[in-house]
C-alpha cells in the first residue's frame, strides 16, 4: 500500500506542478503533437493504401514454352508435373495448355499478320502453358513465384519461361520504401520529442532546485524526488499523443469529402479510415513512454549535477 500511496502522491504532485504553468504546458504539448502528427498521418495513409493495392492487384501470369521438337502427347501430360512443382513451392496456379496449332491460328487472326505467317511455311511456334498465379502483394510471394519459374526451367522439355511479376516486386518495394521512410521519420521526430521533454523537465528541476535540496536533506531518496517528474513527462507525452491523434482524425475528416467525390467519379467508394482502437492505444502508450524516458534522462542528469 505504501507503494501505491507514493505513486499517487507523485502523480498528484506532477499534476499540480503542470497546472501551475498551463501556458508552458500547453505550448510544449502543441510542439510535441506537431512532431507526432507526421508519422501518425503517414502510418494512417499506409494502412489505408494496403487494401486498395490488393483490390488493384491482378493475377500475374507465367508462360512456359516447350521445345519445338517435344512430342505433343508428352506436352499434354506435362501439366501434372507442373502442378506438382507449384504445389511443392506453395503457389496456387491454374494451367491452360496452348497447342502450337492454336497459337498459330491465333497469330493468323491478328490483323495484317496472315500473309506473313503463310510465308513461314512450317509452324515455328512451340506448345506452351499459360500459368495463372494467385495474387501476390508482397516480396515473399514474388520470391516464391520467381523460384517456381526457375523450377519450371529445369523440367525436361521446357525451353523457356516468361514471367511478368515485375509489378509485384515494384509494389512490394514501394511499400517497403514507404515503411522505411516512415520509421526513419518516426525515429527523427522521437528525438525531437525527447529533446522537448528533456528541456521542459530540466527547467522544472531547476525551478524547484531548492525544494529538492531540502527534501534530500530530510532523507528523501532520489527515486522519491524523481518520481513526480517522471509522471510529468508521461502526462506531457500522453497529452501530446492524444492531441496528435485528434489532429490526424481532423485531417482525415477534411480530406474525406474531396476523396469521396473523386472516388464517386470513378464509380468507386473510398475514404480514409482512422487507425483502429488497438493501434491508437499502443501509439498513446509509446508517446507516454517517450515522455517518461525524456524526463528520466533529464532528472538523472540534473541530480548528478547537483551532487
Amino acid at each position: 500500500m505504501n507503494w501505491v500511496r507514493e505513486h499517487q502522491f507523485a502523480l498528484n504532485a506532477a499534476w499540480t506542478r503542470l497546472c501551475k504553468t498551463p501556458g508552458s504546458f500547453s505550448f510544449n504539448v502543441l510542439v510535441i503533437a506537431m512532431a507526432l502528427v507526421l508519422p501518425l498521418a503517414g502510418m494512417t495513409l499506409l494502412e489505408n493504401l494496403r487494401p486498395v493495392s490488393r483490390e488493384l492487384a491482378v493475377d500475374p501470369e507465367m508462360t512456359v514454352f516447350l521445345a519445338t521438337d517435344f512430342p505433343q502427347d508428352q506436352a499434354v501430360a506435362l501439366s501434372t508435373q507442373l502442378a506438382s512443382s507449384a504445389k511443392s513451392a506453395g503457389v496456387d496456379i491454374k494451367l491452360e495448355f496452348i497447342s502450337r496449332e492454336k497459337a498459330l491460328a491465333t497469330l493468323k487472326e491478328r490483323a495484317g499478320l496472315n500473309d506473313i505467317v503463310t510465308t513461314l511455311g512450317n509452324n515455328p511456334l512451340p506448345d506452351a502453358y499459360v500459368v495463372r498465379l494467385a495474387k501476390a502483394q508482397d516480396a515473399q510471394s514474388a520470391a516464391k513465384i520467381e523460384k517456381l519459374a526457375e523450377t519450371f526451367k529445369r523440367i525436361a522439355g521446357v525451353e523457356a519461361v516468361q514471367l511478368d511479376a515485375a509489378w509485384v516486386k515494384r509494389l512490394a518495394a514501394l511499400f517497403q520504401l514507404g515503411a522505411v521512410v516512415l520509421w526513419l521519420l518516426a525515429a527523427t521526430l522521437a528525438g525531437v520529442v525527447l529533446s522537448v521533454v528533456f528541456n521542459t523537465i530540466r527547467l522544472q528541476v531547476i525551478n524547484q532546485s531548492e525544494e529538492i535540496s531540502v527534501s534530500r536533506l530530510l532523507g528523501a531518496t532520489d527515486a522519491f524526488v524523481s518520481r513526480p517528474f517522471y509522471y510529468a513527462g508521461g502526462l506531457l507525452g500522453l497529452a501530446a499523443g492524444s492531441l496528435a491523434l485528434a489532429g490526424v482524425f481532423g485531417i482525415l475528416a477534411l480530406l474525406n469529402t474531396p476523396i469521396r467525390e473523386l472516388a464517386t467519379l470513378y464509380g468507386s467508394v473510398f475514404q480514409l479510415e482512422p487507425l483502429n482502437v488497438t493501434t491508437s492505444a499502443l501509439l498513446l502508450v509509446a508517446s507516454m513512454m517517450l515522455g517518461v524516458i525524456g524526463a528520466m534522462l533529464s532528472v538523472r542528469r540534473a541530480l548528478r549535477e547537483s551532487d
